[in-house]
């Protein structure tokens, strides 16, 4: 199987910050035997991703996506990456559960822009990083 990390983030490529994810997912999926033939870093540009999805679609089996998946206006993977395959978002309940219970177990309330963090597209797989949220 060969994969290939797309990095979202204009941070990632102004240099104001380090993509040590892509680092991390290349390790990891390499311990699984996979292959990463490419990384891709595009910024918080709708049009410009969905550009690197549909190249990426035709030359890799398998798309890990890192970065523009949080709650904040400008985070518009999720909603970009359902178009580029002609799909659309769910939302997904039991996710939500989950978040909901991680602020609980922290005394804290769940914040409203986190409700949209459990819509994604029907073929995406999530990941099982609870790291994903952090304690603020």
């Amino acid at each position: 199987m060969e994969a290939e990390i797309i990095a979202v983030g204009t941070e990632l490529l102004l240099g104001d910050i380090l993509n040590t994810n892509a680092q991390f997912l290349s390790r990891e999926l390499a311990a699984l035997g996979i292959t990463v033939h490419f990384q891709t870093v595009v910024g918080d540009n709708p049009a410009r991703l969905e550009s690197v999805v549909r190249q990426a679609r035709g030359r890799s089996d398998l798309l890990v996506f890192s970065g523009g998946l949080g709650p904040t206006e400008d985070d518009l993977t999720k909603q970009t990456v359902a178009r580029a395959f002609g799909d659309t978002l769910r939302f997904d309940e039991a996710e939500l559960e989950k978040i909901r219970a991680f602020f609980t177990a922290w005394g804290r309330t769940m914040p409203e822009n986190t409700k949209s963090r459990p819509w994604c597209p029907p073929m995406a797989a999530r990941s099982p990083m609870p790291t994903a949220l952090r304690r603020a």
